[in-house]
């Protein structure tokens, strides 16, 4: 029989398959996770179970896995506790930790909790400038919000217009090059936005190509690559042809 949907209208907590829960459908935690601080709170986990159940959403579309079940949910808050979850029951197998307590967030009340988790991580300083775009980014493509613009002026309400723009910017350069980029949460904001200005200026189908053609893929030898491309791009426009493409600049024979 196919298993029932949780009922988002209600706080009830639901215990959910951990093979069916994508811990990295949001964002991830980039601050790491401090070892005896997991083994505490998987000693809490075995003790008396987890206190604070995690917080999840619908995905949009089932994500297919290798092997094992579609994950049918995207981790909202939580990531921790989630670890330490699935560790606790690789470690024991038993039963108990096969499925991990859950609310199950709708879109509505999503945009919220993404709001305090956007909080959090602003507190606690531990997010990078590329993480802030993706939060932005995925909102909006998790149909949270309608538009990136609303996804930075709910998710980002004190903050002023320059820094609204450059969120917006920082988000649109997500959407073109998530995948593209090795270790993006390394890059500055002031490069990430030297790229953004490149994409803007005509510059996109070169930058594409030469990240994933090249085999050089890590964070020092991609800059490298993007480097004098950035630098014509830059060029006052007396100085750069009208179109980026001409002479044309990737040119694949038949």
């Amino acid at each position: 029989m196919p298993q029932a949907t949780p009922d988002p209208r209600s706080e009830t907590v639901h215990h959910i398959p951990l093979a069916e829960i994508d811990g990295g459908a949001l964002t991830r935690d980039r601050s790491g996770l401090d070892q005896d601080a997991l083994n505490e709170l998987r000693a809490s986990i075995a003790a008396s179970g987890l206190r604070m159940p995690i917080e999840i959403f619908p995905l949009t579309e089932p994500k297919v896995q290798a092997s094992g079940p579609p994950q049918r949910y995207g981790l909202l808050s939580g990531f921790r506790r989630l670890y330490a979850y699935q560790a606790q029951f690789e470690q024991t197998g038993q039963p108990r930790y096969a499925t991990n307590p859950a609310f199950l967030r709708t879109r509505g009340t999503m945009a919220e909790a993404l709001a305090a988790v956007v909080e959090e991580n602003e507190i606690r300083a531990a997010i990078s400038p590329w993480e802030r775009g993706r939060i932005v980014w995925l909102a909006h493509r998790q149909e949270v919000f309608g538009t990136i613009e609303e996804a930075v002026a709910k998710l980002y309400p004190a903050a002023n217009k320059f820094k609204r723009s450059r969120l917006r910017s920082l988000a649109h350069l997500v959407e073109e090059l998530d995948g593209l980029l090795t270790n993006p949460e390394s890059l500055s904001q002031q490069r990430l936005l030297r790229i953004d200005a490149a994409f803007r200026a005509g510059f996109d189908n070169v930058i594409r190509t030469a990240l994933a053609e090249s085999s050089l893929d890590g964070p020092a030898t991609q800059w490298q690559i993007l480097l004098p491309i950035l630098t014509e791009a830059e060029r006052p426009p007396s100085d750069t042809p009208k179109r980026p493409d001409r002479p044309r600049r990737v040119y694949r024979p038949r």
